[in-house]
């Protein structure tokens, strides 16, 4: 069960390419005879499937499956809502908390700070691409980079065509993201307002999801960039580790 679950937890951070069974055998620690044994087993119980044209191993469907089945046991807004409140009341600004969704961005809670002149940019349930918004934008640039290239290939005449944003200052601002760990963004989405996003990560180093800030930009000076840059940090790590797994809560119906 142990060598399953980490194999399971190996396939989980491999994308969507997979990774080779050599490859999956020497960061288990394992012989290849005993990861393909293992792998077989995994497959068989639909955990785990082969590409073919690559011969490479990846996440099974049963795998989505009994994620769905333990997103209706366990309230993950409701977990992550105490963080997000304390951002939005330290920040004094509205915080949204953002998931991906294959190749978009979901807005699924929002905070509102103490300031009378409140920015509201989102609505829970509103989706953009990856990569447009501040919080799509940090998630995209926390992907793996030969995932991160194939979602830019797919949003990128997207965004063009519908929020008439350049394709090649679509890739700056990617590469910019992704080198400081964090998402800028000015007048992109709405006139007259900067957000920044954090991406945020589960126990295994994957990336979930984002946190951001938005305001109007006469709020938004360098000074007040950096100051919120160590609170979306702090808020990151806080969310990370209430998805650890010690502080899940059922879903009360």
């Amino acid at each position: 069960m142990h060598r399953a679950a980490a194999v399971l937890r190996l396939l989980a951070t491999a994308g969507r390419r997979g990774l080779a069974l050599t490859d999956l055998a020497k960061a288990a620690g394992l012989p290849n005879s005993t990861m393909h044994r293992l792998l077989q087993q995994l497959q068989d119980e639909r955990l785990a499937m082969r590409i073919e044209s690559s011969r490479h191993y990846t996440i099974g469907p049963l795998a989505y499956e009994i994620g769905l089945a333990a997103a209706q046991q366990f309230d993950m807004r409701g977990l992550l809502r105490p963080a997000l409140e304390a951002l939005a009341l330290e920040a004094g600004e509205t915080a949204y908390l953002i998931m991906r969704s294959g190749d978009e961005a979901v807005c699924i809670d929002v905070a509102e700070g103490p300031t009378p002149l409140r920015v509201v940019t989102l609505h829970i349930g509103s989706r953009r691409p990856l990569g447009l918004g501040a919080g799509g934008l940090a998630i995209l640039s926390a992907l793996p980079p030969d995932e991160r290239r194939d979602i830019l290939e797919n949003v990128t005449a997207r965004i063009e065509r519908h929020w008439g944003f350049p394709p090649e200052l679509l890739a700056q601002s990617l590469e910019e993201a992704a080198r400081r760990g964090h998402a800028v963004i000015r007048n992109r989405v709405n006139p007259g307002v900067t957000a920044v996003g954090m991406p945020f990560f589960d126990s295994l180093g994957q990336v979930v999801g984002a946190v951001t800030v938005a305001a109007a930009n006469a709020r938004m000076d360098p000074a007040r960039l950096a100051q919120l840059q160590q609170l979306l940090a702090r808020t990151s790590r806080g969310l990370r580790d209430a998805l650890s797994g010690h502080q899940w809560r059922r879903r009360e119906d």
